[in-house]
């Protein structure tokens, strides 16, 4: 220690004194001893109140200086200290970027403790789960989050494979949750919101479900027609005649299917469309003339404004949506009803619509039109023809060219479907 080194020396230095002058040379050593003694004690308490003052309010740049000894034990606290410094602050970079990071994540994450407490969450878990970061914390998980399945799996302690949850909070959403152990004590509770996932299972679910059905019926009456005629081959030529224009009429059926099922898929592939100048006015003329072959005089088909502005879009697809809406307007309007296409300027938008005189539709059905195989009245489209594609190919076209679908329609008083362009699409 400091002082007893310093008491040795101070010591040695009387005995000397005494050694050389007698008795009084000792007792004037001994005082001098004593005197240089109190004084190194005193510089000693000294340095020693620094270096508590420092250690009360420590920072790496304030670290006292001394002389001698003292220097020595002020230079190692230093250093010391700065390297705690570093330490400290690469333990909060790493904590701070591991906490970013979770932040980060579009999936959630949520420490539990033992008893499946919360002690952490990021942002996505508290959306996820409606979990408050403040007042939540320490709670139970299965108390903010009331579902019985969850409840169970973390009663089962089998976390080998993931628990779908379909939540109502904080809105209607379905997630994939997983625990993960990974201390003795702590686990992760992972979570992943699948909704739109789900969404897509679905509709493909649904998609396969109604072509299976679609193509059941006209094969199925296909197949009798064959068989009757196998088992039969000597059926009336006028009945033969019959059978044959019904299976014919059917495979056409079939063949419509597939050329629309073909045509969605491309449109859903995200191919890049091919862009020119579409003469609209000319191309409605082709549709009125398509549309009255189409109706062969049962309906009244007329052009009413038709202004003289083009666009930029592909030719190919706004024909085949255009005729969509212009032979949906024939089928679902009744004998000597009127049919009216228009192409007009409205507030800088070009502005395609086809106005009839049909049954119409009930409010509640418009928003679903544009599903695949979605009818508003199932037995008069398949009579009429109708694959339930048609408006599902019109709204993918009309999103590739950056166009609105505008329907307003009443049940019994016809209906009007128009197609509003942008005006950067739009060429005077």
């Amino acid at each position: 220690m400091l002082w007893l080194r310093s008491l040795i020396y101070y010591l040695a230095m009387a005995l000397f004194s005494a050694a050389i002058g007698g008795i009084y040379g000792l007792i004037y050593g001994m005082a001098t001893a004593i005197g240089l003694l109190s004084l190194s004690v005193l510089y000693h308490l000294i340095n020693l109140g620094r270096l508590h003052r420092w250690v009360e309010n420590s920072r790496v740049d304030n670290v006292p200086s001394g002389i001698l000894l003292w220097q020595e034990v002020f230079d190692r606290v230093y250093n010391q200290v700065r390297l705690q410094s570093k330490i400290k602050e690469r333990l909060t970079n790493t904590l701070d970027r591991f906490t970013n990071a979770s932040e980060a994540l579009p999936d959630g994450v949520v420490i539990l403790d033992e008893h499946d407490r919360i002690e952490w969450c990021n942002r996505s878990a508290a959306a996820h789960m409606a979990i408050n970061r403040v007042s939540d914390v320490w709670q139970v998980i299965s108390n903010i989050v009331r579902h019985p399945s969850l409840r169970e799996y973390l009663r089962s302690q089998d976390f080998a494979h993931p628990l779908v949850l379909h939540t109502h909070r904080p809105q209607e959403q379905v997630l994939s949750v997983q625990l993960v152990p990974f201390d003795s004590s702590r686990k992760l509770l992972l979570s992943r919101d699948i909704t739109q996932l789900d969404r897509v299972q679905t509709v493909h679910r649904d998609f396969v479900a109604n072509v299976s059905h679609e193509l059941r019926t006209p094969l199925t009456v296909v197949g009798g027609f064959i068989e009757t005629m196998i088992d039969m081959p000597d059926t009336d030529a006028n009945v033969r005649r019959q059978h044959l224009q019904l299976m014919y009429d059917q495979t056409q059926r079939m063949q419509r299917l597939v050329d629309d099922l073909l045509t969605l898929s491309r449109l859903e592939s995200g191919q890049q469309m091919r862009e020119e100048e579409v003469d609209v006015p000319q191309l409605i003329r082709l549709l009125a003339a398509e549309a009255e072959g189409l109706s062969q005089g049962r309906h009244i088909v007329s052009i009413g404004q038709l202004d003289s502005i083009r666009l930029i879009g592909n030719h190919d697809e706004l024909h085949s949506a255009f005729s969509n809406l212009v032979s949906n307007a024939i089928r679902y309007t009744p004998n000597e009803g009127k049919i009216t296409l228009t192409w007009d300027l409205i507030d800088e938008h070009g502005v395609f619509s086809v106005q009839d005189s049909g049954i119409g539709i009930s409010p509640e059905h418009v928003p679903r039109l544009t599903e695949r195989f979605y009818r508003v009245d199932r037995g008069r489209s398949r009579s009429t023809g109708g694959t339930g594609l048609g408006l599902a190919i019109v709204k993918h076209i009309i999103q590739r060219h950056q166009a609105q679908l505008v329907v307003q329609s009443q049940a019994g008083t016809g209906s009007q479907f128009a197609v509003k362009f942008p005006p950067q699409r739009v060429i005077k």
